[in-house]
Protein backbone atom coordinates (compact mmCIF):
# COMPACT_ATOMS: atom_id res chain seq x y z
CA UNK A 1 0.00 0.00 0.00
CA UNK A 2 2.56 2.22 1.03
CA UNK A 3 4.60 1.82 -2.39
CA UNK A 4 1.37 3.07 -3.97
CA UNK A 5 1.20 6.13 -2.30
CA UNK A 6 4.98 6.95 -2.95
CA UNK A 7 4.09 6.61 -6.78
CA UNK A 8 0.85 8.68 -6.44
CA UNK A 9 2.79 11.24 -5.31
CA UNK A 10 5.94 10.97 -7.85
CA UNK A 11 3.24 11.43 -10.97
CA UNK A 12 1.69 14.36 -8.88
CA UNK A 13 5.31 15.74 -7.57
CA UNK A 14 6.95 15.19 -11.72
CA UNK A 15 3.76 16.61 -13.33
CA UNK A 16 4.55 19.75 -10.87
CA UNK A 17 8.35 19.84 -12.37
CA UNK A 18 7.71 19.76 -15.54
CA UNK A 19 5.04 22.29 -15.79
CA UNK A 20 7.23 24.57 -13.94
CA UNK A 21 9.84 23.80 -16.23
CA UNK A 22 7.24 24.51 -19.30
CA UNK A 23 7.74 21.28 -20.36
CA UNK A 24 3.59 21.05 -20.55
CA UNK A 25 3.17 17.41 -22.68
CA UNK A 26 5.58 15.67 -20.02
CA UNK A 27 3.48 17.52 -17.16
CA UNK A 28 -0.01 16.35 -18.87
CA UNK A 29 1.60 12.92 -19.60
CA UNK A 30 2.21 12.36 -15.29
CA UNK A 31 -0.89 13.78 -14.75
CA UNK A 32 -2.43 11.55 -16.96
CA UNK A 33 -1.22 8.26 -15.68
CA UNK A 34 -1.92 9.43 -11.92
CA UNK A 35 -5.68 9.89 -13.09
CA UNK A 36 -5.98 7.20 -15.20
CA UNK A 37 -4.48 4.51 -12.98
CA UNK A 38 -5.52 5.92 -9.24
CA UNK A 39 -9.30 6.69 -7.98
CA UNK A 40 -8.46 9.78 -6.50
CA UNK A 41 -11.12 11.93 -4.19
CA UNK A 42 -9.65 14.91 -6.41
CA UNK A 43 -9.78 13.56 -9.26
CA UNK A 44 -11.46 16.51 -11.02
CA UNK A 45 -8.43 18.57 -10.08
CA UNK A 46 -6.20 16.12 -11.41
CA UNK A 47 -8.04 16.47 -14.84
CA UNK A 48 -7.91 20.55 -14.34
CA UNK A 49 -4.09 20.31 -14.30
CA UNK A 50 -4.16 18.20 -17.13
CA UNK A 51 -6.11 20.25 -19.25
CA UNK A 52 -4.08 23.34 -17.95
CA UNK A 53 -1.33 21.88 -18.99
CA UNK A 54 -2.37 21.17 -22.65
CA UNK A 55 -4.20 24.03 -23.25
CA UNK A 56 -0.26 25.77 -22.91
CA UNK A 57 0.82 22.74 -25.06
CA UNK A 58 -1.60 23.93 -27.43
CA UNK A 59 0.12 27.26 -27.74
CA UNK A 60 3.54 25.95 -27.85
CA UNK A 61 2.05 24.71 -31.51
CA UNK A 62 -0.05 27.78 -32.66
CA UNK A 63 -3.03 26.19 -32.01
CA UNK A 64 -5.47 28.87 -30.55
CA UNK A 65 -8.79 27.07 -30.46
CA UNK A 66 -7.50 24.32 -28.86
CA UNK A 67 -5.90 26.31 -26.15
CA UNK A 68 -9.05 28.48 -25.85
CA UNK A 69 -11.14 25.46 -25.25
CA UNK A 70 -9.13 23.82 -22.68
CA UNK A 71 -8.48 26.84 -20.74
CA UNK A 72 -12.54 27.28 -20.48
CA UNK A 73 -12.63 23.35 -19.29
CA UNK A 74 -9.71 23.76 -16.72
CA UNK A 75 -11.49 26.77 -15.45
CA UNK A 76 -14.91 24.84 -14.59
CA UNK A 77 -12.76 21.86 -12.80
CA UNK A 78 -10.03 23.84 -10.92
CA UNK A 79 -12.84 26.42 -9.32
CA UNK A 80 -14.30 23.96 -7.65
CA UNK A 81 -11.14 23.57 -5.89
CA UNK A 82 -10.77 27.11 -4.72
CA UNK A 83 -9.00 29.23 -3.00
CA UNK A 84 -6.42 26.76 -1.81
CA UNK A 85 -5.81 22.81 -2.79
CA UNK A 86 -2.64 20.84 -2.37
CA UNK A 87 -0.96 23.57 -0.89
CA UNK A 88 -1.32 25.64 -4.68
CA UNK A 89 -2.96 28.76 -5.11
CA UNK A 90 -6.42 28.06 -6.80
CA UNK A 91 -7.28 31.32 -7.19
CA UNK A 92 -4.15 32.90 -8.49
CA UNK A 93 -4.64 29.88 -11.15
CA UNK A 94 -7.97 31.04 -12.19
CA UNK A 95 -7.08 34.54 -12.42
CA UNK A 96 -3.92 33.10 -14.81
CA UNK A 97 -6.38 31.36 -16.89
CA UNK A 98 -8.26 34.42 -17.85
CA UNK A 99 -5.72 36.33 -18.61
CA UNK A 100 -4.26 33.63 -20.67
CA UNK A 101 -7.30 33.39 -22.87
CA UNK A 102 -7.78 36.92 -22.76
CA UNK A 103 -4.84 37.56 -24.50
CA UNK A 104 -5.19 34.91 -26.85
CA UNK A 105 -8.74 36.35 -27.97
CA UNK A 106 -6.36 39.70 -28.91
CA UNK A 107 -3.40 38.38 -30.65
CA UNK A 108 -2.88 36.93 -34.12
CA UNK A 109 0.70 35.51 -33.75
CA UNK A 110 0.67 33.19 -30.98
CA UNK A 111 4.72 34.29 -30.72
CA UNK A 112 3.29 37.57 -28.88
CA UNK A 113 1.96 35.27 -26.04
CA UNK A 114 3.15 36.55 -22.78
CA UNK A 115 4.47 33.18 -21.35
CA UNK A 116 4.93 35.05 -17.79
CA UNK A 117 1.15 34.36 -17.64
CA UNK A 118 1.81 30.95 -16.81
CA UNK A 119 0.75 30.36 -13.12
CA UNK A 120 3.05 29.15 -10.65
CA UNK A 121 1.83 26.14 -9.52
CA UNK A 122 2.61 27.29 -5.51
CA UNK A 123 0.79 28.90 -2.58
Amino acid sequence: MKSEEFKKNDLYSAGLNSFKNKQFYEAHEFWEELWIDYNLSDSKFIQGLIQLSVAYFHITNSNKKGAISLFKKCYVKLKLFAPCHREINISNILRKIQMSQDLLLRIDDMKEFDWSLVPKLED
